[in-house]
């Protein structure tokens, strides 16, 4: 290509109302969708997330797992799943991981041999005060990426009514 039919390209044509970001590309209606804000905003969250409490080997299901069956001990599998949103065959290969860092102990529930409760052991207590630790400072990068007003306010927002 010559310096002049570079300096006579076209340049790229944007849809009204949306501006090309950082590489040149605009968005097009997408600039207008929350879910693709959303999930861009999620992906982020979770990549950091990952990146931060690597050192412990935890994926943030498995956190949400352990803070669950910590805040609610005895409480059966099919409960934390379900307060969760994860799937039951999903949720009992999780259960097997913890279980085999003995992290968490399943116990059948005494008035039905097919229901099993979950508690932390001494192990998964200590390793879990850890892992709070660690996303603790993932939450302060959070904050400081939102904002605190802001952070406090979508926080609020996602949780929904009182």
């Amino acid at each position: 290509m010559t310096s002049r039919s570079i300096r006579g390209a076209a340049k790229p044509r944007t849809q009204r109302g949306t501006k090309p970001r950082g590489n040149g590309l605009a968005l097009g209606q997408l600039d207008r969708h929350l879910g693709y804000f959303l999930r861009r905003l999620q992906l982020w969250v979770f990549q950091d997330f990952i990146e931060t409490l690597k050192p412990m080997k935890v994926r943030p299901a498995q956190y949400s797992v352990l803070l669950v069956v910590e805040a609610n001990p005895g409480r059966s599998q099919q409960a934390v799943g379900d307060m969760l949103g994860i799937e039951r065959a999903r949720l009992a290969r999780m259960l097997h991981e913890l279980e085999r860092r003995k992290w968490i102990g399943r116990h059948a529930n005494g008035h039905d041999a097919r229901s099993h409760s979950l508690r932390l052991t001494a192990e998964g207590d200590r390793a879990l005060s850890k892992i709070k630790r660690l996303a603790g400072r993932h939450e302060v990068k959070l904050r400081k990426h939102l904002g605190a007003g802001r952070h406090k306010q979508l926080l609020d927002w996602l949780r929904g009514p009182p």
